[in-house]
């Protein structure tokens, strides 16, 4: 099957899909000079607007001041794959570090947090196409289904007891995708319109009263002070929320890894398609490949799928529109049809990319250092959708305890919270790294393919090692 016969027609950038469908929001008006605000929110993604809202919400008369350099939504929030789910980067160091019922604790909140982004969205009137149909992840070879059966007991022990595995047969029954062997669902999970969910976030935190400056990039931020080239917010909290684009910060540019992500989305499928795949229930999808997947079924019913593409730019430079290679297309739609093949001849609408945080030890943190006032949140490592909701509430209770106004809640005392890491190496070692990484990544996706053997290539286990992930 040529992966290039409709590429002419395939709309490759433009920041992404949903914002075709969306349409870019009207530009708020950039940082007029100097300012001083309560809290300072660097980033307008669903770190910074979820952290403006709770804090707002405990606090009706901070002064909050969030700037944005592109527009909200314009980063990851606005690009991702539409996983609202309970997955969390970091879990397993956590509980080596802090004992296993830690980790579970920080696992329960997660699983809880899927249930506040749906609550949340639905008393503030954001409408963001949200089905609450679970996560389906799937396995192809004898490899994976052992690896998803040891992820599915993990799952499990971490406290999820309604997560279910299922055999080739009851898989099917769900989504019929070609060659799954079994496969694991968790109920902790929705898929969502991410566009539409950061739109409406945006407006009603401005509707609380929260200032919003946008088209206002912020190069510098230190204690007290966030710089930009329009003047500097002065703020007793200063709160860093710009997940994969944290390199172009002063200082940061070894802090967080901007990783690659890209995605596809096909033209709305006929009834006669999805006829042969099921998917009734819309559940997330996703798989157990070292190189791994995600997709979702759109409320207009089309498939968006995604995965690594090119994995890194050199020195952590990130895109501008979310233009992504030809080969990374082609790699996308030649899995679409090796999962579905039903949809061969069908129409890729839209392609694109955006970035991720990478933290060198791939664990998502939250802190606040109450000697200079500075916090941050992520290092989500592209599970950031309801993580970024969970780091925005632990930020709100770290600055209400630093600030007198309330002790210290669950939520200050979960696992991830002030965990340091080392910074990335530099380059051109960070490049070689990650490019040789994921080329091992997808060899042992290919060995594994063809091979009878359920143990995981120990290529793969390496890679693992040296990268940090495990």
């Amino acid at each position: 099957m040529s992966t290039v016969s409709n590429a002419a027609s395939t709309v490759n950038g433009g920041i992404s899909f949903w914002y075709a469908q969306e349409g870019t929001p009207a530009p708020r008006e950039p940082l007029p000079g100097d300012a001083s605000a309560d809290v300072c929110i660097v980033g307008g993604g669903y770190t910074g607007l979820w952290t403006a809202y709770y804090l707002k919400k405990a606090v009706p008369f901070l002064n909050i001041t969030v700037l944005e350099a592109k527009f909200c939504g314009y980063g990851a929030s606005g690009r991702n794959g539409g996983w609202l789910y309970n997955g969390i980067a970091g879990r397993e160091r956590y509980a080596k570090l802090h004992g296993h019922d830690a980790a579970v604790r920080l696992q329960k909140a997660m699983n809880e947090t899927v249930g506040e982004v749906v609550r949340i969205a639905a008393e503030e009137k954001i409408e963001a196409d949200i089905h609450q149909g679970g996560v389906l992840e799937v396995a192809h070879t004898p490899a994976q289904l052992a690896r998803l059966k040891d992820f599915h007991s993990v799952e499990i022990a971490f406290g999820e007891t309604d997560r279910v595995l299922r055999g080739a047969r009851e898989t099917a029954e769900r989504v019929h995708v070609t060659g799954a062997v079994g496969s694991t669902w968790t109920p902790h999970g929705a898929r969502l319109h991410p566009a539409k969910l950061v739109k409406g976030l945006a407006d009603t935190v401005e509707a609380l009263g929260v200032t919003i400056h946008e088209s206002t990039p912020v190069t510098e931020i230190k204690p007290k002070h966030a710089v930009t080239p329009y003047g500097t917010v002065r703020a007793p909290y200063i709160l860093r929320c710009t997940e994969g684009f944290t390199a172009g910060l002063k200082g940061h540019k070894r802090t967080w890894l901007p990783m690659n992500s890209s995605m596809i989305a096909t033209e709305p499928l006929p009834a006669r398609i999805w006829d042969t795949i099921g998917w009734e229930g819309r559940e997330t999808l996703g798989d157990m490949a070292h190189a791994y997947l995600y997709a979702q079924r759109t409320a207009d019913d089309r498939i968006a799928i995604g995965g690594r593409g090119y994995p890194y730019r050199y020195g952590s430079a990130t895109d501008n529109d979310g233009r992504t290679q030809p080969a990374t297309i082609a790699a996308l739609r030649d899995l679409l049809v090796r999962l579905f093949p039903t949809t061969a001849g069908v129409r890729i609408d839209h392609a694109w990319s955006g970035v991720l945080g990478v933290p060198r030890d791939w664990c998502a943190t939250v802190t606040l250092d109450r000697s200079t006032g500075l916090g941050w949140a992520g290092g989500y490592v592209g599970s950031g959708v309801a993580t970024a909701n969970l780091a925005a509430r632990t930020l709100r209770d770290l600055i209400q305890q630093d600030s007198g106004q309330a002790g210290p809640t669950d939520l200050t005392t979960l696992p991830w919270v002030n965990h340091k890491v080392r910074r990335w190496e530099p380059e051109p070692f960070r490049w070689l790294g990650v490019h040789g990484l994921y080329a091992a990544y997808r060899g042992a996706d290919r060995r594994e393919t063809t091979s009878p053997r359920p143990g995981t290539d120990p290529i793969a286990k390496a890679a693992d090692r040296i990268s940090g992930r495990h």
